[in-house]
């Protein structure tokens, strides 16, 4: 692990609407995580984790701060750079899988990378297939979303977030919708990723089990870090 950050964010802050009727969620959050880290991100409904995340991810640009990310200024960057950057360097994976019904496990997982391209490669599928061998899917290649159990589904949106090599996977409550057993072989995949491909993982959770399992502890409420 390298002690570089994989990003830094300093008096980040985040407001909706305008005037008398501006809400601030995010309050001024200093944070920066190593490469190579995996941290839990908790705190109650409301407190900022999906907006810190939204932002982090470059979905969603903050109201004042700073943003950087492997030494881009994302806060300053063009709303084209900022696409570019979340296509090369960041991967997503959600409570609920979002697989594409109609496309194969092998074809979900390409997918980011081909719509960034504009087409499928060789290159995109053996990647691909390399990626559901590593989340113990290789079996499961040609069947569709409805063919899977839940938490085979979530392993192959594991899969799809990895697929452009990121440095950094923002997960948001990726157990939520799983059994206890089907979330404990999520976490185990995601802690085997990070050890073999040194991937970061900052992983939003309700759950202090999931928690327990990060090294890392960040605690929000009412928009302001509690614990990093």
């Amino acid at each position: 692990m390298t002690s570089a950050p994989v990003f830094a964010v300093t008096d980040l802050t985040k407001s909706f609407g305008e005037g008398e009727a501006a809400t601030l969620v995010l309050k001024g959050i200093d944070l920066a995580m190593k490469r190579g880290e995996v941290a839990a991100l908790l705190g109650p409904s409301g407190s900022g984790k999906s907006t810190l995340l939204t932002i982090l991810g470059t979905l969603m640009r903050a109201s004042g701060g700073t943003h950087m990310m492997l030494g881009a200024d994302l806060m300053h960057a063009s709303d084209a750079e900022r696409t570019a950057f979340r296509s090369r360097h960041l991967g997503f994976v959600f409570q609920f899988h979002h697989l594409l019904p109609d496309l194969s496990a092998l074809e979900n997982v390409m997918m980011p990378a081909a719509a960034a391209a504009g087409r499928e490669t060789r290159a995109m599928r053996s990647r691909a297939t390399e990626l559901l061998d590593a989340v113990g899917l290789a079996h499961r290649r040609d069947y569709r979303p409805a063919a899977m159990s839940g938490g085979q589904r979530q392993r192959v949106a594991v899969a799809r977030a990895l697929i452009n090599n990121p440095a950094l996977v923002l997960a948001d409550e990726p157990t939520g919708n799983l059994d206890r057993q089907s979330a404990e072989q999520v976490m185990a995949l995601l802690r085997a990723i990070n050890q073999s491909m040194g991937t970061s993982f900052l992983i939003s959770t309700h759950d202090e089990m999931i928690a327990a399992q990060c090294p890392r502890r960040i605690e929000l409420l009412d928009g302001r870090i509690l614990r990093s």
